[in-house]
């Protein structure tokens, strides 16, 4: 499929789009995160868009490893006024959530895609996205944020993730969510050891379930820190080199931090790949 039907937006995916990464969690593991200040969020959204991003990714929750869950209320109060500006500008806007009230609420402020990292395994998630036009990302997670790491296993990763691809875009339709709306995330780091991941990344395109388009998220990742011995601040080459093979792998969006560094990796690519 050459397109996603996301809210108003029609994605047109013949080219890789760049997703940027707007935290406004306390706890990121990447250290971008604004600790809950809205302006500082709002400013981090305008300059990923200005650096070339199409598509805003907006969180307020960490899902780090080891990370606590956040409380509904404050998750409302942080993103409804970061919303409120931003859904305005014209952007499809994706808001990083698996509660059911924050899609909701996110949704009526204009959210144009929900990206829930527990798949759409919650009734009251998909009847909240099935009931909108949004674009939805049902991301492959083992486990929960807060011991997805501690042991993950797997007989074959690839026929298992690709399997609970699968169950998940029959339950999307079962909801009435349209193939058109729906966007495939493996889940890299969400209760995969480094080799599970790596295993992933080499097969990647076989994980494009049913032509459905792909999105990559591994910018600052532990994988990438255990592969360089590199610390998180030290992480934009190996994100960008990462992008850049997912790209070249089939990926139609990439999840990044570091937009402006990706869109000019990604222009090379294009140039002379």
């Amino acid at each position: 499929m050459d397109y996603l039907d996301c809210g108003k937006y029609r994605l047109v995916l013949d080219q890789p789009l760049i997703m940027g990464i707007v935290n406004l969690t306390r706890d990121s593991f990447s250290g971008d995160g604004v600790g809950g200040d809205i302006q500082a969020a709002i400013d981090l959204a305008q300059a990923q868009l200005h650096a070339g991003a199409e598509i805003l990714d907006i969180g307020a929750e960490s899902t780090r490893p080891g990370a606590k869950p956040l409380e509904e209320q404050e998750e409302l109060r942080l993103l409804e006024p970061v919303l409120k500006e931003v859904c305005s500008w014209g952007v499809p806007i994706s808001v990083d959530t698996y509660k059911p009230a924050v899609m909701r609420m996110a949704l009526e402020q204009g959210a144009a895609m929900i990206n829930d990292i527990s798949g759409m395994t919650n009734p009251d998630a998909l009847a909240a996205v099935a009931s909108s036009d949004c674009a939805v990302c049902v991301m492959h997670m083992q486990g929960k944020p807060q011991s997805m790491q501690l042991a993950p296993a797997y007989g074959d990763v690839l026929e298992e993730v690709g399997e609970w691809l699968a169950d998940a875009i029959a339950r999307c339709e079962r909801a009435g969510i349209a193939r058109t709306r729906i966007l495939l995330d493996p889940g890299f780091c969400f209760g995969k050891a480094v080799e599970h991941n790596q295993m992933l990344f080499r097969d990647l395109g076989k994980l494009s379930m049913q032509g459905l388009p792909l999105l990559v998220g591994v910018s600052r990742k532990s994988m990438l820190g255990t592969i360089t011995g590199r610390p998180v601040s030290e992480r934009m080459p190996a994100s960008i080199a990462a992008a850049m093979l997912a790209v070249a792998k089939g990926a139609h969006i990439v999840r990044v931090h570091d937009v402006a560094e990706t869109r000019d990796a990604l222009l090379i690519l294009k140039a002379l790949q």
